[in-house]
């Protein structure tokens, strides 16, 4: 399941991450086996800015479904914060933890 964290009209940002845990629970009550949230940056209606740190929260919050990222885009984080992130949420929580990179769109293609 891809998770975006939309912000509906009249709701809070904060709301919309209770809302995105509960999500996850009930994608792992039916069985699901991946969650992962999509990284989304300078849009008032999306709140996964900060990927890594709603993953540890959705992980925190669930017991076994793999949490991830449908997308890191390298062009926007250092790749050492990266890899120090994901491996502290790998040591958190062993097995259970997804990591996907990518690029943003208009970035050079070296990147």
């Amino acid at each position: 399941m891809l998770e975006l964290a939309g912000v509906g009209a009249g709701s809070s940002v904060q709301q919309t991450f209770e809302n995105s845990l509960d999500l996850a629970k009930k994608a792992e009550d039916f069985g699901y086996k991946r969650f992962w949230l999509a990284e989304h940056h300078n849009m008032k209606s999306i709140a996964s800015s900060a990927t890594a740190v709603l993953i540890g929260y959705i992980a925190g919050g669930t017991n076994s479904i793999r949490v991830g990222s449908g997308g890191i885009m390298l062009p926007n984080h250092s790749p050492l914060i990266v890899s120090e992130q994901f491996g502290t949420l790998g040591s958190l929580y062993p097995h259970r933890i997804d990591l996907g990179l990518g690029r943003a769109p208009g970035t050079d293609q070296v990147t």
